[in-house]
């Protein structure tokens, strides 16, 4: 069975032309829109105070021993001034237990109490640890599976 408007449609430039301006007009607005995410700590990240900067999002959990390999040269990322490192716990830990762990781990960058993806789209990782880097205009560069070290984000993000 055909759908009364489908063949109109078919043949419509002008409406498609419409439709097509109707979700750009969204799209756009959508993104004029700040998002906000918890902390671990219980405050409130604005993603758009993060412009103008790289950022790495890091998905890590405890049991992952490459996690654990890279937290020193994300935290020596973060602290460079150059990028914004910020964890993601893969396994929902949340609030104090949350920000005990990264303690125990020696985690020094910031940390996330929700996981960002969802709202900007992005694939839940299925590998550990995984690190969006996101560009200063806020757009989602690549995404890299595996220990990440200084040395290479810096390569990166200096092309």
């Amino acid at each position: 069975m055909q759908y009364p408007g489908k063949a109109r449609l078919k043949n419509s430039n002008t409406t498609r032309a419409y439709g097509l301006s109707g979700v750009l007009v969204l799209l756009l607005l959508a993104g004029c829109q700040n998002q906000e995410f918890e902390r671990a700590n219980g405050t409130t990240l604005e993603w758009e105070s993060l412009r103008g900067h790289w950022v790495l999002v890091n998905y890590w959990a405890e049991w992952c021993k490459p996690c654990l390999e890279e937290i020193p040269e994300l935290n020596a990322l973060d602290r460079s001034g150059s990028v914004v490192v910020l964890g993601v716990n893969f396994d929902g830990v949340k609030g104090q237990a949350l920000m005990d762990l990264g303690d125990r781990m020696g985690i020094e960058y910031g940390m996330l109490a929700e996981d960002p993806g969802p709202d900007f789209g992005w694939q839940i990782p299925v590998g550990l640890p995984a690190t969006f880097v996101v560009d200063p205009e806020g757009n989602l560069m690549e995404a890299r599976f595996g220990p990440q070290t200084e040395e290479d984000i810096t390569a990166l993000i200096n092309e």
